[in-house]
This record gives C-alpha cells, structure tokens and sequence, in this order.
C-alpha cells in the first residue's frame, strides 16, 4: 500500500447546489458542467476524484483484507457507483461531492470486511496496527511512498525504521487523534472536511488535530505521549 500524507466543506448552498466549503474550483465547474448535461464532463469529475478514494481505500482497508481484494476493484466499484448515483447528488446534494464519494468507498470497504470475515484466521476487528476504526475495522501502514525510489540501501533502511517509527506512535493515540491524524495526513483531507467526518465543528477539528500532532511529535520524539 502506498499513504502519502499531505493536506489538501461545508455551507448549504440552495437551488441544488453541491455544498462549496474547501472543494476546489474545478471541481464546482465540473458539477456545474454535468448539471447541464456534458457528458465528458462526468468522465473527467470522476478521474479527478479517483486517487483520493485509492487513497481513503488503501489507508482504510485491513490487511487481511488487502490479500484477498484488489483495492482497484474497490475504487472502479465506487466509480460505477458515483456515475450511477450522479443525478441524484445533483438533485439534492447533503455534503460536499469528495466526501460524498469518501461516503460509498466506506460502504463498500465494509461490504468487503462482512463477506471475507469469515475465512479470517483472527477476527478482523483485532487488527489494531494503526487502526482507524470508523466502523470498518481498517488500518493504515505509515508513510510508505514518500522515500525516493531511489534511494540506496543504507537510506532506505533509515527511512523504513522512520516509517515504523511513525505507525507505532500513530498506533498509540487515541482514537479520536488517531482519526484526524489519519484523515489529513492519509487522506488528505481538508480541516473543515474531517470536521464533517467527524461529525465536530471545524475549530473543533482544527483544535483536535494541533493536540494530535503535539502527541505524535511528543511520541517521537521521546518515547512518551506529549498530552
């Protein structure tokens, strides 16, 4: 799996409109080019959209899970989907399109955690490496992805013992800094978008992820949580 963390809303917009908040220009005008009916406009919202659900999905899904689906069957699902359910978003659009999409990639990873739970030599819900629990029992692996493919061996072995590093601190916070950390840094979602996920104000967000990474950094730095 590849996580490359980074940073990238909502006010109710009437006559139809998708909610704005932090969604990118492009993205409005795409909406606005689907509503009035360009076909080829559908096409390229979805392209634009579908490494943010790689990501979601890549970081979400349980590694036991992993072995038995491909994670780009996952995403192609979700495209079918969005394209299926597109005039219906447009019709009355309750959230910001990202997240409405964030929303049926979450459905179908639990969808996959139901049917292949069974064949799971340990309950799914005990994987707990870097779990980010949102109803999907799921994890992420850390900062795998952003070393330079490059790198010579010796470099290489630094920056995985770095990547363990950060997975196990990130492992060690609690839930609620461990959503955030998870839904910025992996997701790349924006602050006013993992407050909607997390059903928080957006100074609430704000103010909860500064805490989470005050701890993380406390975890690195010296072993011990930072509170």
């Amino acid at each position: 799996m590849t996580h490359q963390p980074s940073t990238t809303g909502s006010d109710g917009q009437e006559g139809g409109s998708p909610p704005a908040g932090d969604l990118p220009p492009v993205t409005l005008v795409l909406l606005d080019r689907v509503r009035d009916g360009d076909a080829d406009a559908v096409n390229r919202l979805l392209e634009r959209h579908r490494a943010a659900i790689r990501r979601m999905i890549d970081t979400r899904m349980d590694r036991v899970i992993e072995r038995r689906v491909d994670a780009s069957d996952i995403v192609q699902d979700v495209m079918i989907e969005a394209n299926r359910r597109l005039t219906d978003y447009l019709a009355n659009p309750t959230m910001p399109f990202r997240l409405w999409l964030r929303h049926m990639a979450r459905d179908r990873l639990i969808d996959a955690h139901r049917r292949h739970r069974v064949a799971a030599t340990r309950s799914l819900d005990r994987e707990v490496p870097l779990v980010a629990h949102d109803g999907e029992g799921s994890s992420a692996d850390g900062l795998v992805g952003i070393a330079d493919r490059e790198l010579t061996p010796a470099a290489a072995a630094t920056w995985h013992e770095l990547e363990r590093r950060f997975a196990a601190a990130v492992d060690l916070l609690d839930d609620g800094d461990r959503q955030i950390v998870l839904l910025r840094h992996f997701e790349h979602l924006s602050t006013a978008e993992a407050a909607e996920v997390l059903g928080l104000s957006k100074p609430a967000a704000g103010m909860r992820y500064l805490r989470a990474m005050r701890r993380l950094r406390g975890l690195l730095d010296g072993g011990t949580d930072a509170s």
